[in-house]
């Protein structure tokens, strides 16, 4: 499973929810809703809702809210043996929705309780095709790559001498100074 998100049952209402991480309360805030995936979901909803992408080698899960209320809520990252926890209020004005990689639905009453844990049993994936996660996110995200800073600069950094690209060589030296009164009479 890729991710987990706690959302508002009802458009025109935020959710109030409360967060804790390894059994410790956290904080708890207003919001639209809350993302709590894994490496490989860090690029799904988790990254649309201003989460950072996490390279699938990294051990983490993240807790991401959705147009939260409050100062303090910022995306987390936390360890693989962390446990999060997402309650909804029972002040809250709304209900929740829990939604399972955007497919399984589950109604949350105000005071329901949500945990989410990695398995102790990995879910193994098959791909097809070796590549490098940078140049799959690249294509998946059609990022620029090219221009003044990017592959032109460090590809002529790469070659010698008179295999050098004139277009990136070094800049040409500045004219020589001249006066003002130069050139008038």
């Amino acid at each position: 499973m890729n991710e987990a998100t706690v959302e508002k049952a009802s458009r025109e209402r935020m959710i109030e929810v409360a967060v804790e991480v390894d059994g410790r309360p956290l904080s708890s805030f207003g919001c639209d809703g809350v993302v709590m995936s894994t490496a490989t979901g860090s690029t799904a909803h988790a990254f649309s809702a201003g989460g950072p992408v996490v390279w699938p080698d990294v051990d983490a899960m993240l807790l991401v809210p959705v147009s939260a209320h409050a100062l303090f809520a910022r995306p987390l990252v936390v360890g693989p043996h962390s446990v999060l926890a997402l309650e909804v209020v029972t002040a809250s004005s709304s209900p929740g929705v829990l939604m399972c990689d955007g497919r399984r639905q589950i109604d949350l009453p105000p005071g329901s309780r949500v945990e989410v844990r990695r398995c102790a049993t990995p879910i193994l994936l098959a791909r097809i095709g070796q590549g490098v996660f940078t140049d799959r996110l690249v294509s998946k995200f059609n990022l620029p790559v090219e221009g003044w800073r990017g592959r032109a600069r460090r590809n002529a950094a790469a070659t010698s001498g008179a295999e050098r690209d004139p277009a990136v060589s070094a800049p040409e030296p500045a004219a020589a100074p001249r006066s003002f009164s130069e050139g008038t009479s």
